[in-house]
């Protein structure tokens, strides 16, 4: 069974339908690295989908993750990091589960007992029933924000997709959001509802003075804030604005994206 037949591509292809968005299937980020081989090279590890406009992560692990499977382990023969096969995935599972979160994005873990399956693992592929569990485990990653800049930030790339934009790796993995579209790229400082508004608005615009290494007139820089935080991230004057290329965007509290015209 080639990888296109196999039960990770069912159970991506049906994310794909829910998330109504394209995966990245074998996605591999910079800071996601394999230990060193012993020329010292450490290859980008992949993961199983990437969702740039959910900021989400799926990882569908079949029976040899969570129990020993010689064949897959091959117990006889040592990789790179000095173990065998078997434990190296549990190790490269963990690094995974620490990294992307750790950059930003939510990591949905996928299992075949999550789904419809034999007693050996393998996927009965109930098609209605699969795709009624995958809306729920989806729905439940992608609601998981702690703080209201999380949410700020998922409104708004949700927002860009929209309207034909592409959310991709930011430059600086600081960024908030990055999207890019017919040549343009838009770069994103986000912030949520708090007690200083002013702070943090004060705090958005350095920041992104620390983003601008790119004099193209083709990049344009985005402040996003809440509603609360519109009246402290207009006090930067219009004139200013504009000479930097800064757009304000505000995120109201029903979810709704307001390109802000001074």
């Amino acid at each position: 069974m080639g990888r296109q037949d196999s039960d990770e591509a069912y159970v991506l292809d049906l994310c794909d339908e829910v998330l109504a968005e394209r995966g990245e299937r074998q996605h591999r980020f910079d800071w996601l690295v394999g230990d060193p081989s012993p020329s010292g090279r450490r290859a980008r590890l992949p993961v199983d989908s990437y969702w740039p406009g959910h900021g989400l992560v799926v990882e569908y692990r079949e029976i040899q993750h969570d129990r020993p499977v010689t064949f897959f382990d091959k117990p006889d023969r040592l990789t790179v990091s000095g173990v065998h096969r078997g434990a190296q995935r549990a190790l490269y599972d963990a690094r995974r589960e620490a990294l992307i979160p750790a950059n930003g994005l939510e990591l949905l873990v996928i299992r075949p007992a999550d789904l419809a399956a034999d007693s050996r693992g393998r996927l009965l592929r109930v098609r209605e029933a699969d795709l009624a569990v995958l809306r729920r485990l989806l729905a439940t990653a992608e609601h998981r924000l702690t703080t209201d800049e999380d949410r700020v930030v998922a409104v708004f790339r949700r927002w860009l997709i929209s309207r034909g934009w592409t959310a991709v790796l930011p430059t600086d993995h600081h960024t908030d959001i990055e999207a890019v579209r017919d040549g343009r790229r838009i770069v994103g400082e986000a912030k949520g509802r708090t007690k200083e508004p002013g702070v943090d608005a004060d705090i958005a615009y350095g920041q992104l003075l620390r983003r601008m290494t790119d004099t193209s007139e083709t990049t344009r820089y985005a402040l996003v804030v809440p509603t609360s935080g519109l009246r402290a991230a207009r006090r930067v004057p219009v004139a200013v604005r504009h000479v930097l290329r800064i757009d304000v965007y505000e995120v109201t509290d029903t979810d709704g994206v307001r390109p802000v015209a001074d």
